[in-house]
């Protein structure tokens, strides 16, 4: 099997000098650590594989967060800046994984150490499992209202149970099942979400006239506190978007890669926050699956946009859930890929996501989105700040995979700069994400220049 060296420069496609990163095939479940070469997603395919994962229900009950507080215009303004922004972010942060086929989890040994790699593996991995139990519940419920209103049988238990093990069962094929799912399910996805949008414009466009295109609104910091909201939802795969960008075959620049990353990210979250933000404001519903039934009154179409929101949260949750946390596994515990699905997918069942659909889960899942992008924005930072002006966009992959090499160990400057960008983000908490890149990147700028015990970890 032939490699190239090691030692590349920014120009280089790709470097893999492992003896299993290669493979002609890659089968189902096939995943690893080491420098992935066998791409399988091409553009078309990456766009509806992020367009398909990123029907993230949550959306619905962010869209309901702002209402008394923005507009329509404003709301919508929010919702686009926020997909601008992730695309950006995205494309920036994923460029190491593209161009060298690694894993958020090996990315990260280069600015935090083999054994600093575990706190941006936890904060990346919590909220994951957390949106993981979310998500599976609002499905689960979208299968027993269908189950209940059809055939009299109501058991959101037994569905969530058995939802939950079915994605689990598909989530063990990896990404060349991951592929197909997003693909298949996307315009399925599209179609119910325009018919949704539709419907609630028709049902309530009396009462959303005359509230919220009349209502002055706030272009201040509530403002760009929204933005924030939409954009935190996503803010953890700015994270580990590498688990990703590794599958895209090369051959895309980085401004188209921007694009495709916002705008497949843009139309469904613009259907579902402005959904959840007109319905919320017609009716005062927050829970997602009152909001559908609430803004359809025909059953049987009911019914089908119900089956479309439950086919909505597997394939968010198997891309965007499950293989985030799932590598956090293979990496600090040494598990194989399909056992670590396995486990991910139990542990979905301690978030106890009854509780975040409640009424009053708007309030709660906002201050939630808050709380965690606070500490996801500055690891953000210290992971561009590492890839473009320390390591000038050329990695030593044999170093990232030598556990006794220079990156042994915790990089105190990484940890550092994470912190002071916490405590600027908890300062501003109604942005934390904007106001922690700034000093965590500088932070850590300076240390790893000027600080002696970090010189190790500029090799």
């Amino acid at each position: 099997m032939q490699h190239s060296t090691p030692h590349s420069t920014a120009s280089d496609p790709v470097v893999s000098p492992l003896p299993n990163a290669a493979s002609a095939t890659k089968a189902l479940g096939d995943e690893s650590l080491a420098p992935q070469k066998t791409r399988i997603m091409g553009r078309t395919s990456y766009f509806l594989a992020w367009f398909g994962g990123c029907v993230s229900i949550g959306t619905f009950t962010m869209g309901s967060s702002v209402v008394g507080t923005l507009n329509l215009l404003q709301a919508t303004l929010a919702i686009a800046i926020g997909c601008f922004v992730i695309g950006i972010a995205l494309a920036v942060n994923g460029a190491a994984g593209y161009k060298y086929g690694i894993p958020f989890m090996v990315q990260a040994r280069s600015a935090f150490g083999f054994a600093g790699t575990r706190l941006p593996g936890l904060v990346r991995a919590v909220p994951a499992v957390v949106w993981y139990g979310f998500q599976s519940w609002i499905g689960a419920g979208a299968l027993n209202m269908v189950s209940a209103t059809l055939f009299g049988f109501d058991n959101l238990v037994f569905y969530f149970i058995t939802f939950q093990f079915l994605q689990i069962g598909l989530s063990v094929m990896g990404f060349q099942g991951i592929k197909w799912l997003e693909n298949i399910g996307s315009a399925f996805i599209l179609a119910s979400l325009v018919y949704m949008f539709y419907s609630t414009v028709q049902r309530y466009g009396d009462v959303l006239s005359a509230n919220l295109l009349t209502m002055e609104g706030s272009w201040g910091l509530p403002f760009w506190g929204a933005t924030m909201l939409f954009l935190g939802i996503y803010s953890t795969m700015m994270l580990n978007v590498g688990d990703y960008a590794r599958e895209h075959k090369h051959g895309t620049g980085q401004g188209l890669l921007t694009t495709i990353y916002a705008m497949s990210i843009l139309p469904c979250t613009l259907f579902m926050g402005l959904i959840g933000f007109m319905v919320s404001e017609a009716t005062g519903t927050a829970d997602p699956i009152q909001v559908f039934a609430n803004a359809v009154d025909n059953t049987p179409l009911l019914m089908t946009t119900l089956l479309f929101i439950a086919f909505a949260q597997v394939t968010t949750n198997v891309l965007n859930n499950v293989v985030p946390p799932t590598y956090v596994l293979m990496d600090v515990f040494k598990l194989k890929f399909r056992t670590a699905t396995v486990i991910v997918g139990l542990l979905a069942f301690a978030t106890f996501p009854w509780k975040l659909v409640q009424p009053d889960s708007a309030a709660g899942l906002q201050l939630f989105v808050q709380t965690y992008s606070a500490f996801l924005g500055p690891i953000f930072a210290v992971l561009v700040v590492d890839y473009y002006l320390i390591r000038r966009r050329t990695l030593d992959l044999d170093k990232l995979y030598d556990e006794h090499g220079p990156y042994r160990g915790v990089n105190m400057a990484a940890l550092i700069a994470t912190g002071v960008g916490i405590a600027a983000a908890l300062t501003f908490s109604a942005v934390s994400w904007y106001a922690s890149l700034i000093p965590a990147g500088l932070t850590y700028y300076v240390l790893m220049q000027h600080w002696a015990p970090c010189q190790r970890f500029r090799q």
